[in-house]
């Protein structure tokens, strides 16, 4: 039995193991074989694990967050019912365990975004890698309807959603590729640039999230049928994610992108707890997933590069290659 296979295994036993770290989601997301588990703990106890994608090319080994995937990296099994210096004790013994293991990889990059829940980045700052805080939003326990809409402080939202509703219809009709090619373009139309992940990776983390109920597109439409705004949405028991989102700029004024989130997280109510934006540094996104009333949550960006692949890259830059 490979890491992998066994992998699956824990997985299958322990569903907590947060969405993007999943087995079901790594096929989905990587090129086959790409991907790998580190382990620390015997076949009978996995006490934690790191989960990466990794990829190799002209002799450069990188770690890397997979295509439409938020975070990966450790998650940590804990012992239940221990004292916080023990807490402290276990935490820094798996964690020390996984990094040796991933510095015997001799990578010549790691960079990976861990989930929120990860909150010791400690272990990884003696080892000499770095960290950057970046930050997601999220909306808690989006059951309660008037408490959500209660957050939404923001006046112009929420007249925008009061207004809309009535004007919109929300179906799942529209298939991935129709999905795909609208977001393709959308994008070009709006930031006259390429879209950045392929259809082939995007129907394979459709239909495996499809296939568990965990995933759907939505679109908003008016009543002349136009689309206005169309996102797909993946979800475990703890969050649904807001994995991708497409405006009509013909539309962009209309409310619709307002609105749409406001009903998915009616749709799923019953199937998760809370509504994960995903995060952006971006300032303008930012300041539009606040305005929700969205709870600001910090996760931690950690890498280490060797000198051999910062001269590279410096070498990249200054002659405007991509690299």
């Amino acid at each position: 039995m490979n890491n992998r296979e066994r992998y699956k295994q824990l997985c299958n036993t322990h569903p907590e193991i947060p969405l993007f770290m999943q087995y079901w989601w790594m096929e989905a997301a990587c090129i086959p074989n790409s991907w790998d588990v580190l382990f620390c703990g015997n076949d009978d106890k996995t006490e934690a694990v790191l989960v990466y994608y990794i990829q190799e090319k002209l002799g450069i080994k990188r770690v890397l967050q997979p295509t439409l995937t938020q975070y990966n990296g450790i998650w940590i099994n804990y012992p239940q019912n221990i004292s916080l210096d023990k807490h402290y004790d276990f935490e820094n013994r798996v964690m020390e365990n996984l990094i040796n293991q991933l510095d015997a990889m001799n990578l010549d990059f790691y960079e990976q975004k861990f989930h929120y829940s990860f909150t010791n980045w400690q272990p990884f700052y003696w080892k000499q890698y770095k960290q950057t805080t970046h930050y997601t939003y999220l909306i808690e326990n989006i059951a309660n309807r008037d408490a959500v809409f209660a957050m939404m402080s923001h006046k112009k939202r929420q007249k925008k959603i009061l207004s809309s509703e009535d004007n919109f219809i929300l179906d799942t009709d529209m298939t991935v590729s129709d999905f795909y090619e609208f977001c393709k373009n959308t994008i070009e139309e709006k930031q006259h640039a390429p879209i950045l992940y392929t259809f082939n990776t995007l129907k394979k983390i459709y239909d495996a999230s499809v296939e568990r109920n965990q995933g759907m597109i939505f679109t908003i439409r008016d009543k002349e049928n136009n689309i206005h705004c169309s996102l797909f949405t993946v979800w475990d028991e703890n969050s649904a994610y807001n994995l991708i989102i497409a405006i009509n700029p013909k539309y962009k004024s209309s409310g619709a992108s307002s609105c749409i989130i406001w009903m998915v997280m009616d749709a799923l109510k019953d199937k998760t707890l809370n509504y994960d934006f995903e995060g952006s540094m971006i300032q303008g996104v930012a300041l539009k997933n606040q305005s929700y009333g969205a709870k600001q949550i910090p996760y931690s960006v950690i890498s280490k590069s060797s000198c051999k692949y910062n001269l590279i890259k410096s070498l990249s830059n200054l002659l405007h290659m991509r690299f």
